[in-house]
């Protein structure tokens, strides 16, 4: 008896892993450097203290939840809420710059411009992991 074997597509998580990971450390490191100098990002670049203060806290809550969703067994539908999540945030910045939200300086127009093109980025390698996921 003879059987036909055919080859099976090999599914591999490994990028996505990585880009979450990359993305939890990323972003909560960037939310303990906010939280840090709070103070003179506030002052360089528009963005009130307060806001400084919230969007580290997010930032820093955000790496936690990113990484542990890394952690586990099937990471293809956190992957794309994740992905998704950084688009939401890059839509966000711009239209934070776009509409005025805060008088931002030149030097807080560049770092939300910054964080929008990162998180477009993370989005698209995220985006790339779950489609081999």
């Amino acid at each position: 008896m003879t059987t036909l074997t055919t080859p099976t597509r090999v599914r591999s998580d490994r990028l996505l892993r990585l880009a979450l990971r990359a993305d939890a450390l990323i972003s909560g490191t960037g939310g303990v450097i906010l939280a840090a100098a709070a103070g003179a990002i506030a002052s360089e670049s528009g963005i009130p203290q307060p806001a400084v203060y919230v969007l580290a806290t997010v930032l820093v809550v955000y790496g936690v939840g990113v990484y542990g969703l890394s952690t586990m067994a099937a990471v293809r539908r956190p992957g794309i809420a994740v992905a998704i999540a950084n688009v939401v945030f890059t839509i966000a910045a711009v239209l934070a710059v776009v509409d005025d939200v805060w008088p931002l300086t030149t030097t807080g127009v560049a770092m939300m411009i910054v964080s929008a093109v990162y998180t477009l980025a993370m989005a698209e390698l995220q985006y790339q992991g779950v489609r081999r996921a």
